[in-house]
């Protein structure tokens, strides 16, 4: 059901193809100045302004008869534009200013401009246009964002489940929030740079596997119907991006997304994007170096220093970290040491703590639930937990001179992990070993547990080096490099639920209550789309709007009474 406003706007559309205008044209506009550049630098060098040529969005007008004002926003900002009917219309005919400007642009078209620069008496500086050319009729009104003198916002775009569903409304009218964006790109450009300096292969792998590893997650699955077989989205590229090793690549990375199908909360989407990056010859302890490095550079590219405000603190991501092992920390934290506990002891521990488990958790789903519960939000600071129990980490070698460990590290800042490495395991029969203990935990039902990989362990028979790999979530790294406690700020379009759609009842169904289906229409754009809302509503305003509905929508039937308008709201 069309609202007043987007029936008016189809119409206006109409109007101008029927004046030969057409709204949405198919040659290009060329454009030489932009706002934020006109703004800076306009006073400094006014000659390089005098033929300007400009694109975007009208955001506001004052029509002030012969003369008026508006603001057009383009991908840089805001700029006024000065529009005078004489000088857009120097002869007899007027209808470019006095129709098609005043009468059929709105709020949201999009329009390209020519004319000079100049500096209004209020010291605004504004373009002066000379012509204008309709380039998109826009046929829905865009939400009014109200900023008073001192530039608070009100009356704004600013729900959430609406912003993050119609992002291409969010970023036309709060456009601040482009520079989340513009941050997030400039994290990965800088990675990126790193990672080519140092001779390193940005490599694709596939999306779709046969088998999900590198990671323990639950999956989503499809079926292939060609090859009649099914497939798994990836929830890690780590086992492919290790056969590039073998391969021969000294170094390779890949910015991808990965897909889990678990919970979604604030952290957590099921669409997601990593980095993941594996080195020959080095090992965590290197890693770690290099991880310092990265986050440092990044932090200087996207805020300037390399002290961050980020969730209420001031994170220092100049390193060096603050290295804990994970029983050092789960000990500073609780007083317990639960290194060498049984799987027994461990639960009784849980129970103690108010932490939840079930039969399918071993002692490493134990130790990290207790990690998570009594640690993680104690992590602010960029921190390194490191050498987890063999048991949690079945792709990671054996820690060179602690028995029942691994070289493995996590990397958490403000209580969230952001990043998780190894020095790889590369023993190709430790590893089918660790992946035989994963059948093992997916038999007593933890359906996080990994699966066999006969292809991978192939590749490692003919031998990897010491390698070095991390993974490093962008999305929750964006979010500390923005300060945003939600993960669907820093993603553009991030999963929603379903989009309800509003119920409305039927013709018969106004029938029924004795009103003729000729004021249907009307009611519906008044928001009496249900008949149930019509109820106790007032029947004076009814009335009188009815009234004005009637000749908008061209209804050629006496309008109904008073008495009867109070006969369908009792």
């Amino acid at each position: 059901m069309l609202s007043e406003q987007e029936l008016l706007r189809r119409q206006k559309r109409e109007d101008l193809m029927a004046m030969g205008i057409d709204p949405y044209p198919a040659e290009m506009f060329e454009v030489n100045a932009s706002a934020s550049d006109i703004l800076k630098n306009y006073e400094n060098n006014k000659i390089d302004y005098k033929n300007v040529s400009l694109a975007g969005r009208l955001m506001s007008f004052r029509i002030m008869g012969s003369a008026s004002f508006a603001e057009l926003q383009d991908s840089t900002g805001r700029i006024q534009l000065y529009f005078r009917r004489d000088d857009l219309c120097p002869g007899e005919d007027k209808t470019l200013y006095n129709t098609v400007f005043k009468k059929l642009l709105d709020i949201g078209d999009s329009i390209g401009i020519k004319g000079y620069v100049f500096t209004t008496q209020t010291n605004e500086i504004s373009v002066h246009v000379t012509e204008f050319k309709i380039l998109n009729k826009s046929l829905r009104p865009l939400p009014i964002v109200k900023r008073d003198d001192d530039g608070n916002v009100y009356d704004g775009f600013t729900d959430p489940e609406l912003r993050y569903r119609m992002r291409y409304v969010d970023l036309i009218v709060n456009p601040e929030y482009k520079e989340i964006f513009v941050k997030r790109a400039r994290i990965i450009s800088t990675m990126r740079r790193i990672f080519d300096d140092k001779g390193w292969l940005e490599v694709e792998t596939p999306i779709l596997q046969p088998i999900h590893g590198g990671a323990a997650a639950r999956p989503f699955k499809t079926h292939h119907n060609t090859l009649d077989m099914p497939l798994y989205m990836r929830i890690a590229n780590e086992l492919y991006l290790k056969r590039l090793i073998v391969a021969g690549f000294d170094g390779v990375y890949e910015f991808g997304k990965m897909f889990r199908n678990e919970g979604m909360d604030r952290t957590h989407n099921p669409e997601f994007t990593s980095l993941e990056f594996y080195v020959a010859y080095k090992d965590y302890n290197w890693m770690m170096g290099i991880t310092e490095e990265i986050l440092e550079k990044v932090a200087l590219a996207t805020n300037g220093t390399t002290k961050v405000k980020s969730w209420g603190n001031e994170i220092e991501f100049a390193g060096p970290y603050t290295r804990l092992s994970i029983f050092e920390a789960i000990e500073k934290y609780t007083g317990v040491n639960v290194e060498g506990k049984s799987e027994a002891e461990l639960i009784t521990l849980c129970k103690e703590w108010g932490i939840e488990t079930d039969a399918s958790m071993g002692v490493a789903k134990l130790i990290d639930e207790i990690f998570g519960a009594k640690v993680e939000d104690n992590l602010i600071q960029p921190t390194f937990i490191i050498d987890y129990p063999v048991e949690m980490s079945p792709l990671t070698k054996k820690h060179r001179s602690k028995a029942g460990l691994v070289e493995r590290f996590e990397l958490f800042i403000n209580g969230k992990e952001v990043a998780n490495a190894y020095s790889e395991l590369n023993d190709p029969i430790d590893q089918r070993e660790r992946f035989e203990e994963q059948l093992r935990l997916a038999e007593r039902g933890d359906e996080e547990a990994m699966a066999m990989d006969e292809d991978f362990l192939r590749a490692l028979e003919y031998g990897m080096p010491t390698t070095s790999g991390i993974g490093i979530g962008i999305d929750r790294l964006t979010m500390m490099m923005t300060d945003q406690t939600s993960i669907q700020e820093v993603l553009f379009f991030p999963q929603m639920r379903p989009e309800k759609k509003q119920e409305a009842s039927t013709e018969a169904d106004y029938e029924a209550i004795g009103i003729p289906k000729v004021w249907v229409p009307a009611l519906q754009k008044m928001g009496f789309v249900m008949v149930e809302q019509l109820k106790g509503a007032n029947p004076n305003k009814i009335f009188n709007d009815l009234g004005g509905l009637r000749k908008k929508l061209k209804i050629d039937e006496k309008m109904p009474s008073k008495e009867e308008v109070e006969a369908w709201v009792a």
